[in-house]
């Protein structure tokens, strides 16, 4: 039994084929670890030498010294061309440039126009001047003011009128005083009346011009929104035409001074004009230029009045840039 059964073992074996040899893995060959290298030492940068300190800025200015420096320095350049004539004058005479009996320095006129106020005729004659140059200007700027208004915005009145302003406005008021004198008289009347006739004109014209230039965008608006005519004249036309009637009526302050000096000249017996003539004829030369000077300032600060007015009226006005 035994027998057969290592034959089958035999035969089986011999069937399988031979077995392979273990193989046995090659070691792993052992790497020595790299060689630690210390770290360079770090350099430390040589510290920068300081630098300069820059100067402490300056405390700035107040607001109040700001604008009162800023005041100052507009000032001095409007006023600079007026302290050069007053040299220029004062020198003059004085090198013999010209002759100081006609023309004497200003400061004699500065001291005849302290005497002057000092006795108070300065004051009696501005006073009447400025009583007959006002009160004419006035009456015109009432007058001119809504008759202009009227004449340019109403087509077929510019038209019935336009031939008649137009002769009246050409003809100087100088030239009618003769006529002015003759129908009223030399007393106050005929200087008013004067005064009012030359302040007329620049008024109406610039304000006939104002109301046809004003904006017809503005007036066709308007007229959408169904604003009856005063309204109208209220929001859009008085507004749009502030700016052309002030100089009317700026140009009409200057004339009505103008032209009263030379209606007082022909018969007054108080006044600036009558002042100056009186001193002419009297050989007061430091008086009559005083009296000038008067009369230059008295034009000067009334324009600047009108200008302060018609920059309160006029502040819905944008700045240009």
């Amino acid at each position: 039994m035994s027998t057969g059964t290592d034959t089958k073992s035999t035969a089986a074996g011999a069937e399988a084929g031979p077995q392979d040899p273990v193989r046995t893995p090659a070691p792993t060959p052992v790497r020595e670890p790299a060689p630690v290298r210390e770290p360079a030492p770090v350099r430390t940068p040589a510290p920068a030498p300081p630098a300069p300190s820059a100067p402490a800025p300056a405390p700035a200015a107040p607001p109040a010294l700001r604008a009162i420096a800023r005041w100052l320095r507009a000032a001095a350049l409007r006023s600079a061309a007026i302290v050069a004539l007053l040299a220029v004058w004062e020198a003059a005479p004085r090198l013999g440039l010209v002759d100081s009996t006609f023309l004497p320095p200003v400061s004699e006129v500065a001291a005849a126009w302290w005497e002057l106020a000092g006795n108070g005729r300065l004051a009696e004659h501005t006073q009447a001047s400025l009583i007959r140059s006002f009160g004419g200007f006035g009456i015109a700027v009432a007058v001119a003011v809504p008759l202009g208004l009227l004449i340019g915005w109403y087509r077929p009145v510019a038209a019935l009128l336009g031939p008649l302003l137009e002769v009246f406005r050409n003809t100087a008021a100088l030239a009618l005083l003769p006529v002015f004198v003759l129908l009223l008289g030399i007393g106050e009347t005929s200087k008013v009346s004067i005064v009012v006739y030359a302040c007329v004109w620049p008024i109406l014209l610039n304000t006939i011009s104002a109301v046809g230039n004003a904006d017809p965008t503005l007036v066709r608006l308007a007229r959408s929104m169904d604003l009856s005519t005063p309204r109208l004249f209220q929001k859009v036309i008085l507004p749009a035409s502030v700016p052309a009637v002030f100089t009317g009526i700026r140009l009409a302050g200057a004339v009505s001074i103008l032209v009263l000096v030379a209606a007082e000249m022909i018969g007054a017996k108080a006044g600036l004009g009558y002042l100056i003539n009186a001193s002419q004829y009297n050989f007061a030369i430091p008086e009559m230029y005083a009296g000038i000077v008067t009369i230059s300032a008295i034009g000067v600060t009334f324009n600047q009045l009108l200008v302060v007015i018609e920059r309160r009226l006029s502040l819905w006005r944008v700045p240009a840039a």
